[in-house]
């Protein structure tokens, strides 16, 4: 992950998740409307896949991924978990496709310290990576047709 360690990291970690929080609402204008799947759609760039996995009144849980194959199966990173606060305008990483959630790899809670700053990598790679994916022009659709032409190779 990360090289980059800020001094406050629970200053920096709450910034990281408001601005991420932002930034998926400029990718994903839309993205409290989805139930299910969508696709993001761009010229010249793999897909983005949006997944809802859980939907609760002030919370919604998302997978956002790029798929690099035909097969939906392989070649789906970097499979971001996603916790979006909607009263408190946050998102939140759980884990990564190469990477478990906090719980798995901390399960001593007197690692308080480590704990944040594993939070604050992922959530700094999050923020990157929707840097990254803002620099492109991503429609997404709940259209069956869109998602068939996604998965063709580039």
């Amino acid at each position: 992950m990360s090289l980059v360690q800020p001094v406050n990291t629970a200053l920096c970690l709450e910034k990281i998740c408001e601005s991420n929080y932002q930034k998926l609402f400029r990718l994903i204008p839309n993205l409290r409307s989805f139930d299910k799947t969508a696709v993001g759609l761009t010229q010249n760039k793999p897909a983005l896949y949006l997944q809802v996995l859980e939907r609760n009144p002030y919370t919604l849980t998302i997978e956002l991924s790029h798929c690099f194959d035909q097969q939906l199966s392989e070649h789906i990173v970097p499979a971001v978990k996603i916790r979006i606060y909607l009263d408190a305008q946050l998102a939140e990483v759980l884990r990564d496709i190469d990477r478990p959630t906090v719980d798995k790899v901390y399960q001593d809670p007197g690692s308080l310290v480590e704990i944040r700053n594993y939070k604050w990598r992922l959530n700094y790679f999050l923020q990157k990576w929707l840097d990254h994916c803002l620099k492109t022009d991503y429609r997404f659709t709940h259209d069956k047709l869109n998602q068939a032409a996604a998965v063709k190779p580039l």
